[in-house]
């Protein structure tokens, strides 16, 4: 599974995030991680991901979680930010 992460644009808590929200194996998720980040439409579509996670894990009482998910949420805003309109 390293070896599918490390091969990955995104890390393995993006993958994991990826994994949760659409109810897929790890191995999928980084799959379909590799096609998300290739277009701006992907790349607002794992923004959404892991903010839906974020508030999922908010209305369970899961602070733990949304403390992850946030570190999470503030990597891929540095590596792949939500792209801008010109």
């Amino acid at each position: 599974m390293q070896d599918l992460i490390d091969y990955c644009d995104l890390d393995r808590g993006e993958i994991e995030a990826i994994a949760e929200h659409e109810h897929l194996p790890m191995a999928i998720a980084a799959e379909l991680s590799e096609v998300l980040v290739c277009s701006p439409e992907g790349v607002c579509q794992l923004h959404a991901m892991i903010i839906e996670n974020m508030q999922h894990a908010l209305e369970a009482g899961q602070n733990q979680r949304v403390l992850d998910l946030m570190q999470t949420y503030e990597h891929l805003q540095r590596t792949h930010p939500l792209p801008t309109r010109h």
